[in-house]
């Protein structure tokens, strides 16, 4: 079977990370992209997502996983996550898959392929004081612990500019370099599970374990731009004071050496992802994070091609 391997244009070559960029983004955890979607790709997007919250879906996930973040209209005007949007939606998908965030991820994390590990779509209300609106302290990989890579990051894009006014996603600058204290293993729990005090403490308690001054850099993102974070950067967001929803989607990615790993628990379990009761599995019986299904492939370098 032959493979295809996407490829940019020159226009697309030009809106990569540069050297400088990457060695920005290895010591600062975050890089801000240049207009990756155009605005008619965006709008495309937003109108998508409209038709997702009407219900409009193209396939149903076949199971309901233990953690699955799934807004519905039952549960009122609060911050809506809404998880495998990607997979639910090919007008959603269509967007997404686009290889040159791809590529720019590729690029970000040195790796040779870039794959879909989790979509999920988010709107943050313009409720002043709405409690689920402010996203504490915390860095990705705490609840990707059955995953294997290092290297995981994740494209915040937001459907139309972006500032603080809005709640945007905040960085906190060079914390993926950071050791940790040590915490327990409850911090493989998502943060809406957490006690928003006991996640700020922790971030202090990290950063002075680190002699580190804790900087948080908002992500002021115009319109089809986006964000990039490593991993282990600490992120979160306030409130939404602009008037107008926060609409985005957190496209979290894989490189392509990214697979299932047995994390033990203190508990006696293992850590365990959404995608473990979803997608196919390997000739060893464990979860395969590139089923192609949730996984798909979006970035492949042409050097891996054979002959």
């Amino acid at each position: 079977m032959t493979t295809t391997h996407p490829t940019l244009t020159a226009e697309e070559e030009a809106l990569l990370p540069s050297d400088e960029d990457v060695r920005h983004y290895a010591e600062h955890g975050w890089y801000l992209s240049k207009k990756l979607l155009t605005d008619d790709e965006v709008d495309a997007l937003t109108a998508a997502t409209d038709r997702y919250y009407d219900g409009e879906r193209d396939r149903a996930l076949p199971v309901r996983p233990p953690k699955l973040a799934y807004w519905d209209p039952s549960k009122g005007p609060v911050q809506r996550h809404n998880d495998y949007v990607h997979y639910e939606h090919d007008g959603i998908a269509a967007i997404l898959r686009k290889p040159l965030i791809g590529a720019v991820a590729a690029r970000l994390a040195q790796a040779d392929e870039i794959r879909v590990f989790q979509s999920t779509l988010i709107y943050k209300p313009p409720i002043s004081g709405e409690p689920s609106n402010i996203v504490p302290w915390h860095f990705d990989k705490h609840y990707w612990s059955s995953s294997s890579s290092e290297k995981m990051l994740t494209a915040f894009i937001p459907f139309h500019d972006c500032g603080e006014e809005m709640g945007t996603i905040t960085m906190v600058d060079g914390s993926h370099r950071w050791s940790e204290t040590g915490a327990d293993d409850t911090v493989v729990r998502h943060f809406a599970e957490r006690d928003r005090d006991q996640l700020e403490e922790m971030l202090a308690e990290n950063a002075a374990h680190n002699g580190a001054q804790i900087r948080k850099i908002p992500m002021v993102i115009p319109k089809g731009h986006m964000s990039f974070h490593h991993c282990r950067t600490y992120h979160g967001s306030g409130a939404n004071v602009s008037g107008r929803p926060r609409r985005a989607i957190s496209l979290h990615l894989q490189d392509g050496d990214n697979a299932y790993q047995e994390f033990p628990l203190s508990d006696g379990s293992l850590a365990a992802y959404n995608h473990d009761v979803l997608v196919r599995r390997t000739h060893s019986g464990r979860p395969d994070y590139a089923d192609p299904d949730y996984c798909p492939v979006i970035w492949r370098e042409r050097a891996q091609q054979g002959g």
